[in-house]
């Protein structure tokens, strides 16, 4: 496992189809070059209520249950410390797939999660590469108390790079990612301007101002929103972040997953 300080690899001009099937939240099921990957499970019944520093009141619980979604190749993890990310159910399917990546400090957390740091990246047996890129999970000096978040970055030859932000607020972020990746053709974007009141006005996540502007530091990207409902601290609702892109002439760029259907991207 190295850094990955650059990418420049040449795409075909067709490359086929990704297939999403939102779950619901973050979690999102990719099947991408002959894997299954499968972003920040939460699987719980709703409603449910989980303790913490701060609340968290979910809403609606998962469009595919774990038995439904056939076998697990990878999970991305962007953080294992907030229950919308990884709940009680999501935390115990772990077990039973063969990779599961996310920060370092979940490895030193969570049996068998392999830690990445930012732009380290691991190449998995089916040529898949998932390069760690940063997050931050606020406005600047949020870390200490949101925690340390990753992205990640697939790549595989003749397939589109994708892109998953998991939890961040960051434009900066998104801009260094950008750079880069500038052969980004799918962004997955944690949106919904999560808040819990810790930090005024700012979002946890891309609320729908900032995801427009991500989405232009991403010009050659479809923009594939999640984490946007079924929390009750989402405050920036999925209409928002489509009226957004309408008024800026970008929405033929979206794309709006129905909760549990496979969809190509």
């Amino acid at each position: 496992m190295t850094t990955h300080p650059d990418t420049t690899t040449d795409q075909s001009p067709v490359a086929p189809p990704v297939e999403a099937t939102w779950v619901g939240g973050p979690t999102l099921r990719l099947r991408y070059a002959g894997t299954t990957l499968l972003t920040d499970p939460t699987f719980d019944p709703a409603p449910a209520q989980y303790a913490g520093a701060v609340m968290l009141h979910k809403l609606a619980g998962p469009a595919v249950e774990p038995s439904a979604l056939g076998p697990v190749d990878v999970v991305l993890l962007s953080h294992d410390q907030h229950a919308d990310n990884l709940d009680v159910t999501g935390r115990a399917l772990l077990a039973d797939v063969p990779t599961v990546l996310s920060t370092t400090a979940a490895a030193g957390r969570v049996e068998g999660v392999r830690g990445l740091a930012p732009w380290e990246h691991v190449e998995l047996g089916s040529g898949v590469r998932v390069t760690a890129v940063p997050a931050r999970h606020g406005p600047e000096g949020s870390e200490e108390l949101s925690g340390p978040v990753v992205g990640f970055v697939l790549e595989a030859a003749g397939w589109p790079t994708v892109y998953v932000s998991g939890d961040n607020a960051s434009l900066d972020v998104v801009d260094q990612v950008a750079r880069r990746f500038p052969l980004t053709r799918i962004a997955v974007l944690f949106v919904g301007g999560a808040n819990v009141g810790r930090f005024g006005d700012e979002p946890l996540t891309l609320d729908a101002r900032r995801a427009s502007a991500a989405a232009d530091l991403l010009p050659a990207a479809r923009v594939v929103p999640v984490h946007h409902t079924d929390w009750a601290h989402f405050v920036d609702p999925l209409d928002a972040l489509v009226a957004r892109f309408e008024a800026g002439g970008r929405r033929d760029r979206l794309v709006l997953l129905e909760r549990g259907v496979p969809t190509p991207v």
